[in-house]
């Protein structure tokens, strides 16, 4: 394993090291994904051996644009074609058919494929050399924090990754939202898309975050997204004082006092920025050794949804 720059010669590497059929951990606009050749199951398979992940959670696959994307759907729906034109490239992941040059392992099984164009340039030269689309998950032990910086893909992976390329932190900080093209469409996951901003293009959306067995797109388990530290949902008042000394409290606007660590995502109340920084703040507190991390509730509006939706799945069954 080799953590570089993603420099141009750096990402023509990284492509060919896909193209063989290796792994490479690469930055996206969301957080760092790590990527296979999706059409390749012997490849995408190492995928789940690395993340330790089960068989039965698919895979989002990503495309460079309308050519790449063609191989990987079946057909593309109008609906689809006018959600592409107002937010591709960038944080939104579509679930339509799929091809059959798609393997069943990348899908689960299922008859359809997520499918997204992400807005990072590196991310976007990786796909444009390798020539293949690319099969990428985030890149970290599965049910763990997503990686918004090299440093964290390095340190829950390690020699794992063929390539890891380096490009600083990512931008939303937050997965990218999973619509279910149809009549209506349906959420599958809340992310960097806002549920408002997908009703001005098509409507009303249904929301179905997962409630069965088996997923219909990626983060959609109960308990995922979660720190090794315990992580409890709460607002401050709720806190009993004796807790407090050797716990972290993760705020929304204003660090209290009396936690051993706490963290604010942003002072102005920005959701964006409380996005952005969600996982980041999260990976600071599960390294301090504490006893419990506290999370103060953030507003659900907006980019405030998925946000919950990270914290609710952090410290599900805890």
């Amino acid at each position: 394993m080799a953590t570089v720059h993603a420099t141009p010669e750096n990402i023509a590497r990284g492509a060919r090291i896909i193209r063989s059929g290796g792994l490479v951990a690469f930055p996206t606009e969301t957080v760092y994904g790590l990527g296979a050749n999706a059409l390749d199951a012997k490849a995408v398979a190492r995928i789940f051996e690395v993340k330790q992940r089960p068989s039965f959670d698919p895979l989002i696959v990503h495309v460079s644009g309308q050519e790449m994307l063609g191989r990987v759907v079946a057909q593309v729906p109008e609906q689809a074609t006018r959600l592409m034109e107002k937010f591709w490239p960038g944080p939104l992941t579509l679930v339509m058919p799929k091809s059959p040059a798609i393997p069943g392992i990348v899908t689960s099984g299922l008859e359809t494929v997520a499918v997204r164009m992400p807005n990072h340039p590196a991310a976007l030269e990786l796909l444009r050399r390798a020539l293949v689309p690319i099969a990428a998950p985030s890149a970290n032990p599965f049910g763990y924090l997503s990686p918004t910086r090299a440093e964290h893909v390095e340190r829950m992976l390690g020699d794992l990754v063929d390539l890891i390329l380096d490009d600083g932190a990512t931008r939303f900080g937050v997965e990218s939202t999973i619509l279910l093209i149809g009549d209506p469409p349906v959420v599958l996951r809340f992310g960097a898309v806002a549920v408002e901003e997908l009703e001005e293009q098509v409507g009303p959306v249904a929301v179905s975050l997962g409630e069965n067995a088996t997923p219909l797109a990626p983060g959609q388990l109960l308990r995922h997204y979660s720190p090794r530290t315990r992580i409890v949902i709460a607002h401050l008042e709720d806190v009993p004082l004796e807790k407090r000394t050797g716990a972290g409290f993760l705020a929304f606007r204003r660090a209290p006092e009396g936690f051993k660590r706490a963290v604010v995502l942003s002072g102005s109340g920005d959701l964006k920025e409380a996005a952005a920084g969600l996982f980041e703040a999260l990976h600071q507190l599960d390294q301090e050794g504490l006893e419990a991390i506290y999370a103060e509730p953030v507003p659900e509006v907006g980019l405030g949804r998925a946000i919950m939706d990270r914290l609710r799945r952090a410290s599900a069954g805890r």
